[in-house]
């Protein structure tokens, strides 16, 4: 558990320097550059998650069940993630009505992906790691919003085109991921 933990934190601490540092943030680049802090901040991110991973694997089979999820979740969850993987598609797609609207997509996403995880899963290692990303995604999300408020951000007006390009990437990723790569990945199949 103390690597998962560390993993969550290095992770999570990382994607959060914009949430309460922004100011050191921008010293920082401006200091090391673009290119350097993103490779930096790269390089540390990944570290994190692959202890979150390899700590969650190891140690999900020995944590307590807080709670025994009825198989109907499972459904829904693979369900709620199909607009999570849209909303997270929509983060990257240039000149969509779904970043245009809600300005991060992202963090939504992983807000929803989160939740949904939530409802389908009871070990206590679980709740701890989906709902620190939900957390984190919320907070993350909320100070966004007020960032764009504060700078009077204007996200670019969306197109029809890509907005149908940002949903048919997001259903053929969720759709990949929930077929395949799912149970590949993490041994649980969805839909099965």
């Amino acid at each position: 558990m103390t690597y998962f933990i560390i993993g969550l934190l290095i992770f999570l601490g990382t994607h959060s320097i914009r949430i309460f540092a922004d100011d050191w943030r921008s010293l920082q680049i401006s200091r090391l550059g673009l290119l350097r802090w993103k490779l930096l901040y790269g390089a540390i991110s990944a570290i994190g998650f692959g202890l979150i991973v390899w700590g969650f694997a190891v140690t999900r089979p020995e944590t307590a069940i807080v709670w025994n999820p009825p198989l109907w979740t499972r459904h829904l969850a693979a369900l709620l993630t199909l607009p999570a993987f849209i909303l997270i598609v929509a983060a990257y797609i240039p000149r969509n009505r779904i970043r245009a609207m809600l300005g991060h997509p992202m963090v939504l996403g992983v807000v929803l992906w989160a939740l949904a995880h939530l409802l389908a899963n009871g070990r206590s290692i679980d709740l701890l790691l989906f709902g620190s990303f939900s957390a984190w995604a919320a907070i993350d999300y909320a100070m966004a919003a007020q960032r764009d408020r504060k700078t009077n951000t204007k996200h670019p007006a969306g197109t029809l085109a890509s907005t149908l390009i940002t949903v048919a990437i997001g259903v053929a990723g969720w759709w990949l991921f929930a077929t395949y790569l799912h149970v590949s990945l993490i041994g649980v199949r969805p839909f099965g």
